[in-house]
C-alpha cells in the first residue's frame, strides 16, 4: 500500500515545495498537500527536457513495455484507488473499478498501436539523379515526438483523463516526457497512480523525468505550466472559462504550442417524429438515465433534447419527469462543481424562456438534483445563454414546429462533443436533412443510442470544432489521439546511420 506524502514527484523523487492545502474528501480526514507554482514546474520541466534526450529515442517495444508496466502497477494498487478514490470524489466503487480498467486498457491500447507503427505515416521518395531537368534527393519522412507534454487532471474522472489517462498515455507512447499538474479534488488519488508510473520507470529503466506530478490548488501553477518554454503542447479537460484561459496564454507565448483543450458541450440529441411516434416514452426513460448518470458529471451529458411538438412531446417530458423524480440529491465530484452546478439550474429557473418540467430536492452542500426544463424552438434560438453548458443533471427540452425549426436549431449550435439522433426508418429523410449540418457541429454522430459512455478505439473521436475544444482537428481518445505529440520530419539525402531507428531500411 502507498504511504500518503502529498508531495510532487520530480525527477523521479517526491519532493516537498510551495504552499499546502488540506484536501477535501467526501467521507474521513484530509490530509496535507504541497501546492507547487513555478518553481516546482520549472524542476519538473527541465528534467521531462533532459528526460526527453533518450525517452524520444527508445525503440518501440520499449515504450510499449513501459506502457503495459504502468498498467500492471496501476492494477497493483487497484484496491486503495477505489479506497481513496471514491473518498475523495464520492463517485461509487462501481465506477472508479471500472474507470481503472478503462485506464489501464487505454495504456494497454498505446502498447499494441505503437507495436504496429502504421501511426509513423513513413514516407520515402527515393533518388532520381538521372531525372531531367533537375534531379530528385533521396527524401524520407516520419512522425517525431515534439517534446515535453503539459497535462492538467480532470474532476469527472480521476482516472481516465487525469495523472496516468488519456493525454498522459497517449503523450509517453509518441516519447514525450509528461508533467502533470494534478486535480486539487483527488490528489491522493493521483499520487497513487503518480507512484505506480515512477515505480515502472525504475522497472523499464526509463530516464527520472519521464514523468512528473505537480500537486496545486492554484491557478498559477496552470499558468506555469502552459507559459513554460520548454513545454511544447498540452492536454486540458475542464471548464470553458478555465481552459479558454489557459488557451489564451498558450497563444500569446513568445513561441506559441498547441493547446488541446476539451472545454464542454451541451451534446444535443434530437428525436426525429417517426421514432417519436413509435417508442417516445422508451426515449425519455433512456435519456433520463443519461442525463443523471454519475450525478450528470460527465462531458458528454445530454444536456437538450429536440422534440417534435404536439402530444408526443406532452408525453415524452411526463416520462422523462416520473424517471428523474426518482433521482434523490447525490454527492458530487467537489464543493466547487456543487456550486456551479446549483447556481446554472437557479438562473435556467429564473429564465423567462423556460418552463420548469420537474426540479429534484433541494440540494445540501456537494449535492446536487436533477432539473429540466422547456421551451420552444423560437425562444430557444432568441435567448442564446440558453444554449451554455450546466455541468451536471439538468437538461432543456425544445419543442419544434417542424423540419425548418429543428434544422434551424441545428445550425444554432455551436461546436459539439457528440449529436444524437433518435431515429427510425421512416426518419431518414430527415436524417439526411440534419447529416450535413450535425457533421460540422460536432466530432461524433451517434443513432439510437446516447452519448455517456465514450469507447476506447481507432475509430473513436473524443473532440469537435470550438468551444467544445480548443483543436477541432485532435481527439483524445483514441488511438488517433497520439498524433496530438507528434510532428512530421523529412530527412535529405541523410546517411541511414543518422536516421530514426524506424525510418532505416
Amino acid at each position: 500500500m502507498t504511504e500518503l506524502t502529498g508531495q510532487h514527484l520530480i525527477d523521479g523523487q517526491w519532493t516537498p515545495g510551495g504552499g499546502s492545502f488540506t484536501s477535501d474528501p467526501t467521507t474521513g480526514e484530509g490530509f496535507t498537500v504541497c501546492s507547487g507554482g513555478a518553481a516546482e514546474i520549472d524542476r519538473a520541466a527541465k528534467a521531462a527536457e533532459a528526460a526527453f534526450r533518450t525517452y524520444g529515442w527508445t525503440s518501440r517495444e520499449e515504450r510499449a513495455r513501459f506502457l503495459e508496466t504502468i498498467a500492471d502497477e496501476i492494477e497493483a494498487r487497484g484496491a486503495q484507488l477505489t479506497e481513496i478514490g471514491s473518498a475523495e470524489t464520492g463517485l461509487p466503487a462501481a465506477r472508479l473499478e471500472g474507470e481503472r480498467g478503462r485506464t489501464t486498457g487505454q495504456l494497454r491500447l498505446f502498447a499494441e498501436h505503437i507495436r504496429k507503427g502504421d501511426y509513423l505515416d513513413r514516407r520515402h521518395d527515393r533518388a532520381l539523379p538521372d531525372r531531367e531537368p533537375l534531379p530528385r534527393p533521396d527524401l524520407r519522412m516520419i512522425q517525431r515526438p515534439i517534446g515535453p507534454v503539459g497535462v492538467f487532471g480532470a474532476s469527472n474522472f480521476p482516472l481516465a483523463f487525469s495523472t496516468a489517462g488519456g493525454d498522459t498515455a497517449s503523450a509517453l507512447a509518441a516519447g514525450c516526457p509528461v508533467v502533470v499538474k494534478g486535480h486539487p479534488g483527488h490528489p491522493g488519488t493521483g499520487e497513487i497512480v503518480a507512484d505506480a508510473i515512477r515505480a515502472a520507470i525504475a522497472a523499464c529503466g526509463m530516464p527520472a523525468g519521464t514523468f512528473a506530478l505537480i500537486q496545486s490548488n492554484t491557478n498559477a501553477a496552470g499558468e506555469a505550466l502552459v507559459r513554460h518554454p520548454l513545454i511544447r503542447a498540452v492536454g486540458f479537460t475542464g471548464s470553458f472559462r478555465g481552459g479558454k484561459a489557459l488557451f489564451d496564454l498558450a497563444c500569446a507565448r513568445p513561441e506559441p504550442i498547441p493547446f488541446f483543450g476539451e472545454l464542454g458541450a451541451i451534446n444535443p440529441v434530437f428525436v426525429l417524429p417517426e421514432a417519436m411516434a413509435a417508442r417516445g416514452e422508451e426515449i425519455a426513460k433512456g435519456w433520463a438515465g443519461s442525463l443523471t448518470m454519475g450525478v450528470g458529471q460527465f462531458c458528454t451529458n445530454p444536456g437538450i433534447v429536440v422534440l417534435p411538438d404536439g402530444a408526443g412531446a406532452d408525453a415524452f417530458a411526463k416520462t422523462a419527469a416520473e424517471a428523474l423524480s426518482a433521482a434523490k440529491a447525490e454527492v458530487m465530484l467537489n464543493e466547487g462543481v456543487a456550486k456551479g452546478y446549483n447556481a446554472g439550474v437557479e438562473k435556467l429557473a429564473k429564465s423567462n424562456a423556460l418552463k420548469e418540467v420537474m426540479r429534484g430536492p433541494e440540494a445540501q452542500a456537494r449535492h446536487g438534483s436533477p432539473a429540466v426544463f422547456e421551451t420552444t424552438a423560437e425562444a430557444w434560438l432568441g435567448h442564446r445563454e440558453l444554449a451554455d453548458e450546466v455541468f451536471g443533471p439538468a437538461g432543456i427540452l425544445i419543442r419544434a414546429k417542424d423540419e425548418d425549426e429543428r434544422l434551424a436549431i441545428a445550425e444554432a449550435l455551436e461546436g459539439q462533443l457528440t449529436a444524437t439522433l433518435q431515429m427510425d426508418k421512416g426518419d431518414i429523410p430527415a436524417a439526411q436533412a440534419l447529416m450535413p449540418v450535425l457533421e460540422r457541429k460536432a466530432g461524433r454522430i451517434l443513432a439510437n443510442g446516447f452519448p455517456t459512455g465514450v469507447e476506447v478505439a481507432d475509430a473513436m473521436v473524443h473532440g469537435g470544432p470550438f468551444p467544445a475544444t480548443t483543436n477541432f482537428g485532435a481527439t483524445s481518445v483514441g488511438t488517433l489521439a497520439i498524433r496530438r505529440f507528434l510532428r512530421p520530419v523529412s530527412f535529405q539525402n541523410i546517411d541511414p546511420a543518422l536516421l530514426p531507428e524506424d525510418l532505416r531500411e
